[in-house]
């Protein structure tokens, strides 16, 4: 053992009077024993089980005297040594540390991503504090702190309520904003596969009959042979859907089709934009000659977006922007999207390797 000595100071009224005392000694352990975290429980987290209590166990701190501690439950993405943590639990004992899979999700959903397997370290580090205002070792401005040995587990965070797309041939979803069973989003689409939709929550899988959605329906074929990307709502209240073909493109003599259809398709960037004002990012990497371009919806003149008249954007019926022969990246900014001469937009060229 070794003994560590605090000097308090202790000030008495009156001028020019004051003295010093001993204050008490502190003994530590050679050997503190540092707080343990037992074998978490499954992170498999649902929202169905939102509700339900989640529980991990640890055990106290041993510093060889009798303290106080606050113990924290850290999580981080595994192999980042806790630099961006997740504070799980703070509290005086770590024994029992109850929360709700909800409550638990949510702090998760803060640094990770939503319907996603994401390897995670957790610890459980404690805080001791045997004196204040000598700004010694041990004292609120430098406290003792001992961790736990890291767990690593896997967590399987979720995100809005969703209806995963099967057989359309990538991961994707659409998603219900309000949790109203009215579900949207942008999909890729291949020309060849019809898809199911299927609620993980409740296991439903919906196809369509009679052009309505039904569970256990028929695979929904994509409309008029066209792979690429569309817009996909479905109510499973009242079992209505739409699915509408949404065609961002790059048209011009500078490209491989010239002036004419089909345009150069862009892929748009999932989770960018606003759904119902149709903003949003789009991106494309494709080879030009020298020569000209502009941007279109539809394969169509409707809407299209050229240079305003100071370059500093993109404006309905816009100039033609000038570019050289080359690989180039681009992505499109719709800022407004209303047909009918008011869209408008930006754009960033650079060339790709």
């Amino acid at each position: 053992m070794k003994k560590i000595k605090y000097l308090t100071f202790i000030g008495l009224v009156g001028l020019l009077f004051s003295c010093e005392k001993d204050g008490t000694d502190v003994i530590f352990s050679d050997s503190p024993v540092v707080p343990t975290l037992q074998t978490p429980p499954d992170l498999t987290l649902k929202r169905a089980n939102g509700n339900n209590t989640i529980e991990f166990v640890g055990t106290a701190v041993d510093p060889g005297f009798v303290a106080s501690a606050n113990y924290f439950l850290e999580a981080c993405k595994a192999g980042t040594n806790f630099a961006d943590a997740i504070v799980l639990y703070s509290g005086i004992s770590p024994v029992s540390m109850k929360m709700t899979i909800s409550d638990l999700n949510g702090f998760f959903l803060k640094k990770f991503p939503a319907d996603q397997v994401t390897s995670t370290d957790l610890r459980l580090r404690s805080v001791l504090v045997v004196d204040a205002g000598t700004g010694a070792p041990g004292t609120s401005t430098k406290p003792f702190e001992y961790v736990s040995a890291i767990k690593t587990v896997n967590v399987t965070t979720y995100g809005l309520p969703r209806l995963d797309l099967v057989n359309s041939g990538i991961t994707q979803k659409i998603e219900s904003p309000l949790g109203d069973g009215k579900y949207r989003g942008y999909v890729k689409l291949d020309a060849t596969k019809a898809f199911t939709l299927k609620d993980p929550d409740s296991g439903t899988t919906y196809g369509v009959t009679a052009g309505k959605l039904a569970a256990n329906g028929s695979a929904i074929p994509v409309p008029n042979s066209y792979s690429g990307w569309y817009r996909l709502t479905a109510d499973t209240k009242t079992l209505a859907f739409t699915l509408e073909a949404f065609k961002i493109g790059v048209v011009g003599s500078a490209t491989p089709n010239g002036w004419d259809v089909p345009d150069q398709k862009m892929d748009y960037v999932a989770g960018t934009g606003n759904w119902d004002a149709m903003t949003g990012d789009w991106t494309i990497t494709t080879t030009f000659v020298d020569g000209e371009f502009k941007f279109r919806y539809d394969d169509a003149w409707a809407w299209n977006l050229g240079w305003n008249s100071g370059k500093t954007g993109l404006t309905h019926n816009g100039d033609n922007i000038a570019v050289t022969a080359g690989k180039y990246n681009i992505t499109l900014t719709i800022t407004v999207f209303s047909p009918g001469g008011s869209e408008a937009g930006t754009f960033t060229i650079a060339k790709a390797n």
